[in-house]
């Protein structure tokens, strides 16, 4: 078990296909929290959301919103304090894929509803962002091969991860590490993984950019 300073309740937040899975499966194991994750797969809409993004964008995205609140919801009516929590992804985050997709109608109405229940969602002690670029995206996307994500087009992606780079310039309301994942490998190099695990250890509060080990 890893002690650290920032708390009890540690998101792991990027793009589609930057290794949030993965990673979380080998850092709660170095700090003995629970991990919770989101299941994609039950969204009913979501594989035809990639064929017609236009028909079936509010759907989906009323879908993941209600579905991520209830999980919210029931992970802490548990107790928080027994064991430490790490999870795939931050509530606020919906909001990137709400402004990608919807129209201005079903914004507004995605708003209305987003501001009911986000007052009843804690905030996380601390927050990791895993970025890359867009091409790294799309190719451990495919190397993953899950068969709702084959039409996903590289405009989307690059979309995507450019509204995730925007929303964390500008995050401020929790403890944020921001991590450039292109040249490194956690899940294969022991070494990559400690040293971000250590720099994870020691964050308390701002933001701060996690520069890898130069490699020999």
């Amino acid at each position: 078990m890893t002690e650290n300073s920032f708390g009890k309740y540690m998101v792991i937040e990027g793009p589609i296909g930057v290794g949030k899975t993965s990673f979380i499966d080998l850092v709660s194991r170095e700090f003995n929290f629970r991990p919770i994750l989101e299941i994609v797969e039950e969204n009913p809409f979501l594989t035809r959301f990639y064929k017609e993004m236009k028909s079936y964008a509010f759907q989906t995205q009323l879908f993941f919103l209600l579905n991520r609140y209830k999980q919210q919801q029931e992970l802490f009516q548990q107790d928080l304090f027994s064991k430490g929590i790490i999870s795939d992804y931050m509530f606020e985050k919906d909001r990137i894929f709400a402004y990608l997709n919807l129209d201005d109608n079903e914004l507004n109405l995605y708003e209305k509803v987003y501001s009911i229940l986000k007052v009843k969602v804690p905030k996380p002690d601390l927050v990791v962002y895993l970025q890359a670029s867009t091409e790294t995206l799309i190719r451990r996307i495919k190397l993953r091969g899950r068969p709702f994500e084959k039409s996903i087009t590289h405009d989307y992606i690059d979309r995507v991860n450019k509204a995730y780079n925007q929303y964390f310039l500008n995050y401020k309301d929790s403890p944020l590490l921001i991590v450039s994942t292109n040249e490194i490998d956690f899940v294969n190099n022991f070494l990559d993984l400690q040293d971000l695990v250590s720099t994870i250890k020691g964050m308390k509060t701002g933001t701060k950019y996690y520069l890898p080990v130069p490699k020999l």
